[in-house]
């Protein structure tokens, strides 16, 4: 069973590996995380591992997984690969979900096979994550060595892949941030638009709940276009004008948000009456 350490064992990091080991895909090595108390806290949570906080300790695994934020991963790969912990032939990959493998060019020029691995899902609940893994569609690019064993390995923790390029990246985490991060102030701007007409905070989340879970069960059962509704959907544009006016008064913002919102509408409830 190949090896993996996991460097940066936060959210995602901690799901992956633990998927990993429930599924006997692969044999946990080493942790290595800021803190040997968050260390130690990610190996407990994981199952297994052994917990470190110091780069000096670490050893060279078939696999690394390096899990730390963003703008960290291009300079940790670096420090890996100083320390001639990736070897010709091993796997390196990171889980960004906007970062592309290129951004492990140092452990390619060391001879090691690069991916990058990103979960399609919210992980808000770490726990609940875990416990509901399977099914999770993850996007997969990099080496073709790196994607012949990450791809079987994710599909036997019960996950679904798609792959994608390098150069497209960035464009298919967008499609993620307007389906998740977005919609999350979207709604906050909901929200709060009702209590700024006076209706307390309690009634405002009930009054939005069943809009909300009731036009995204339409979306996906119906189509985008023929689950829009609303003034831009009958064509009653004055009355758009007059709200968008409403409510750039109320707040500047939220008058962009909803003026910025009005022609890609515009667009798609013109597709529902071709339709």
């Amino acid at each position: 069973m190949l090896s993996l350490n996991v460097i940066g064992a936060g959210k995602v990091g901690q799901v992956l590996a633990r998927q990993f080991v429930r599924h006997q895909v692969f044999r946990l090595a080493q942790v290595l995380n800021r803190s040997a108390s968050s260390a130690t806290r990610a190996v407990e949570f994981i199952g297994a591992g052994s917990a470190l906080a110091e780069t000096a300790l670490l050893q060279a695994a078939d696999i690394t997984m390096i899990t730390v934020p963003d703008d960290q991963i291009a300079i940790t790969c670096e420090t890996l690969a100083g320390r001639g912990l990736l070897r010709a032939g091993s796997i390196v990959f990171h889980c960004s979900g906007a970062k592309a493998s290129t951004e492990l060019a140092t452990a390619a020029a060391a001879g090691a096979c690069v991916a990058s691995l990103h979960p399609v899902r919210s992980f808000a609940d770490t726990a609940q994550v875990a416990d509901s893994f399977a099914g999770t569609i993850c996007s997969l690019e990099g080496d073709a060595a790196a994607v012949r064993v990450l791809q079987p390995a994710l599909q036997a923790v019960g996950a679904k892949t798609v792959l994608i390029t390098a150069a497209n990246k960035l464009l298919y985490h967008a499609g993620s941030v307007f389906a998740s991060n977005y919609l999350v102030t979207l709604m906050d701007t909901s929200m709060r638009a009702y209590q700024a007409a006076g209706i307390p905070a309690d009634m405002a989340r009930q009054m939005a709940e069943p809009l909300a879970r009731q036009t995204l069960d339409n979306v996906f059962a119906l189509g985008t276009a023929a689950a829009l509704t609303g003034p831009i959907a009958r064509g009653d544009m004055a009355t758009v004008a007059l709200q968008q006016e409403v409510v750039a008064v109320w707040e500047a913002d939220a008058g962009n948000l909803y003026g910025a919102f009005m022609p890609p509408t515009v667009g798609l409830a013109a597709q529902k009456k071709q339709g």
